[in-house]
């Protein structure tokens, strides 16, 4: 736990669908540094205020500057979370809290200030493509939804650009997947690329998969879904039963991730590098490395030479996004 310093604290937010994580930074030489952290039920809460209530009831510190990535767009200081019933603002923050600065986010830009300061240990790449130091970089993150951003090099820095590209229309590239398409569009309309690539996605894919016959649900899986959880359920079930149904899904997701990641390193022209981030990538990790990944990212037809030499990183450090929080709160 937390004591109170004289030299105030700094309160970092990763704010997700699922889960709400909160940190107490200092600052460092190279990065802040995280003196300690929470994780909380999102939709347990009524509302943000509440979790910081919590948590500073259990850490009494003193905090000058806040920043909370928040999933979903940021306008004027305030966030209408996209899959939460919140209403975020900063006014309202600052008013109730008396912190010096207030600033909210969205979760990914939170996320992509932190890339610039992550060390090897904490990233893992999945090909040998070697980094332009000064070109755009590209950040795609699965979870309760889809996120991604961009980062593009000025004046000797990098600058986040926040993007809701994940609500963009998913384009089906094979048979497969046009069928995948078909299938939802019947059920929800509009498709976008956040319906198939995100945790609920990934339980999408397996129900149309196990819908449409190809492959059976054992009894004991079954009982396992019971259990909470089902992304986790599945990737586990394909990644260490090999169960044969899991598997399909877990492919299917893999290439879809393949192919988003691609059309973003287009988009942005990411010549600094594609990196991955959420909760879902470091636990499919195993999937990754065995080049269906990037099999899906190169295939741009006449552009497959260049999205071969697009670095592609996997962020390992679950607590990236709050340092990217704390970036910006010190900013």
């Amino acid at each position: 736990m937390a004591t109170a310093n004289k030299e105030a604290f700094i309160l970092a937010g990763d704010i997700g669908g699922t889960k709400t994580n909160l940190g107490l930074f200092m600052r460092g030489k190279r990065r802040p540094i995280l003196k300690v952290s929470e994780k909380y039920a999102s939709p347990e809460a009524p509302n943000l205020e509440n979790i910081i209530d919590r948590f500073l009831g259990l850490h009494e510190v003193s905090v000058s500057n806040a920043c909370f990535g928040v999933a979903g767009p940021v306008k004027n200081g305030r966030c209408k979370t996209t899959n939460l019933p919140w209403d975020v603002s900063e006014r309202k923050l600052k008013n109730r809290y008396g912190w010096d600065r207030v600033q909210l986010v969205n979760d990914l830009t939170a996320l992509a200030y932190a890339i610039p300061i992550l060390t090897k240990r904490e990233l893992f790449s999945l090909n040998r493509a070697r980094t332009d130091r000064k070109g755009s970089l590209g950040l795609i993150a699965p979870g309760t939804g889809l996120g991604t951003a961009l980062m593009i090099w000025k004046d000797g820095l990098y600058v986040p650009v926040p993007s809701e590209a994940g609500h963009a229309d998913f384009a089906p590239k094979n048979e497969a997947e046009f069928y995948l398409w078909q299938y939802l569009h019947q059920r929800v309309g509009h498709v976008s690329t956040e319906r198939v690539l995100s945790g609920p996605g990934l339980f999408i894919i397996y129900c149309w998969l196990k819908y449409t016959g190809q492959g059976t649900e054992p009894t004991w899986l079954s009982h396992k879904m019971k259990e909470g959880d089902l992304p986790r359920v599945i990737s586990e079930a394909a990644l260490v039963e090999g169960e044969p149904l899991c598997v399909k899904a877990l492919d299917l997701f893999v290439s879809i991730f393949g192919t988003a990641a691609g059309n973003l390193a287009l988009t942005g022209l990411t010549r600094g590098g594609i990196y991955l981030g959420g909760g879902i990538v470091p636990r499919i990790l195993p999937k990754l490395r065995e080049g269906l990944f990037m099999s899906a990212f190169i295939d741009k037809g006449r552009f497959s030479g260049l999205l071969s030499h697009i670095p592609v990183r996997v962020i390992l450090n679950d607590k990236a996004a709050l340092i990217g929080a704390a970036v910006c709160a010190l900013g």
